[in-house]
């Protein structure tokens, strides 16, 4: 592990004095992978530049957001011309209906659309929703799928199938968590059981289209579809979370590649990151008769000053006009060639892993060919050691990835022959690294 970035050596330094950890979102810390973040100042295409004056092939994207590829055009006219006319006006504007409507065109199962500004805005108002319209309090979730930071979902594992959960972060209540049914994931017999000891309690089901948040996970076939099943027998929601995937996995989300062909719809979606197109808004829609249960119109509160903010969406709506069909083929190629590579560089030095897929989005995970990943204990019982030099040896050859080994790697359609050559160049190195890591 090598520092060639002084400026952002002393940058971290000072934001350790300012802010707890010297960040603003966990991960960012590099805790675990070590080292010290690099400061990024600019961001073009298909790459990053650091504080340094070092750029680096991106493969986090945001974090998604940066489907087209940093600082795209058409994306930065219409935030430049929003701008011009105003940063914030505290009432509706078009662009709130133009980017609710193009949401809708993409994805049926959206009749109402209300506009949030963080995916954790979305998830809360979920819930908040689910227990509104079904008059009950119990919220079910899968472990390792996370649903922003609000407490009763910072919930982890109790015993037994169908435990109350305990709270999984300082400062959540127990009777905070007490209100969530933490379950295995990809586990149809747990949602049974749960459903049948406590059915007339459950609100909701939520869950990750796909999971990206314990590396990524597939759900096994069928999984969402019978979640669907199981709550509408029941008379409770099915809240699909696509922040993550929505808009980055396909035309319409992941639910589009997947639920919309299976002839199944949730009752509730989330949506974040690519809504945005880079800037910070998000979104729930779904159901007109559930959606219908938010104020003005009916009883449940959520209300927002910076909600339907007019810079957010124009961004939003320049970013899904230009998301095309051949936008997403170009990126579903790129990955499926970058994890492709990805193995064969790993299997060149006999480092025993698995590549995790959802859609376009994908991850790695060590020591895991015999069985693969899915759910978080099988995710926990990785060598997640052998990321950190992985990670590392690539920085150190101008490829950014996830700081983390449970994250998903994201590709652009700024991504082109010329970045993706020098991540291929960066692998062997890093597969090398890998192989040396001892735990």
């Amino acid at each position: 592990m090598t520092s060639n970035t002084p400026v952002s050596d002393q940058l971290f330094d000072r934001a350790q004095s300012l802010m707890p950890g010297g960040v603003n979102s966990p991960v960012r810390a590099f805790g675990s992978v070590g080292g010290t973040p690099k400061f990024m100042v600019s961001a073009k295409g298909a790459y990053l530049t650091d504080a340094d004056g070092r750029d680096y092939v991106d493969l986090v994207c945001s974090w998604g957001p940066a489907l087209l590829g940093h600082a795209h055009p058409a994306v930065l006219e219409a935030v430049h011309a929003a701008v011009d006319r105003g940063l914030s006006f505290g009432a509706s504007t078009p662009d709130e209906a133009n980017l609710a409507a193009l949401v809708k065109e993409r994805v049926s199962a959206v009749e109402r659309i209300r506009m949030v500004s963080t995916g954790t805005e979305a998830t809360m108002t979920a819930v908040r929703l689910a227990r509104g319209f079904t008059g009950r309090n119990l919220i079910i979730k899968f472990a390792g799928c996370y649903h922003g930071h609000l407490d009763g979902l910072l919930a982890s594992a109790g015993s037994g199938v169908a435990t109350l959960a305990l709270p999984g972060s300082a400062g959540v209540t127990a009777a905070a968590a007490a209100e969530t049914m933490v379950l295995p994931y990809n586990d149809l017999a747990a949602v049974e059981e749960a459903f049948a000891a406590h059915g007339k309690d459950i609100a909701a089901v939520i869950t990750e289209a796909a999971p990206a948040n314990m590396g990524v996970v597939t759900p096994g076939e069928g999984f969402n579809a019978g979640l669907s099943r199981i709550t509408k027998e029941h008379g409770a929601l099915l809240i699909l979370d696509e922040v993550l995937t929505g808009f980055r996995t396909g035309y319409a989300g992941y639910w589009g590649l997947t639920g919309q062909q299976e002839g199944w719809a949730p009752d509730l979606l989330t949506f974040g990151k690519v809504i945005g197109g880079g800037m910070p808004t998000a979104a729930l829609g779904g159901r007109a008769d559930v959606m219908d249960y938010l104020a003005p119109v009916g009883p449940v509160y959520q209300a927002g000053t910076l909600s339907g903010n007019p810079v957010a969406m124009a961004a939003g709506v320049a970013t899904l006009t230009h998301a095309t069909p051949e936008v997403y083929a170009h990126v579903d190629a790129r990955s499926l060639e970058l994890s492709a590579a990805l193995s064969s560089a790993l299997d060149a030095e006999g480092v025993d892993h698995s590549i995790q897929r959802a859609g376009n989005l994908f991850s790695v995970a060590f020591g895991t060919s015999a069985n693969g990943v899915h759910n978080y204990q099988d995710a926990q019982a990785q060598e997640a050691f052998r990321y950190a030099p992985f990670f590392h040896s690539m920085l150190d050859s101008g490829v950014y990835l996830p700081p983390s080994v449970y994250e998903a790697w994201f590709l652009s359609a700024a991504h082109d022959g010329a970045a993706m050559n020098r991540i291929y160049d960066a692998l062997p190195a890093a597969a090398k690294a890998a192989a040396g890591a001892t735990a």
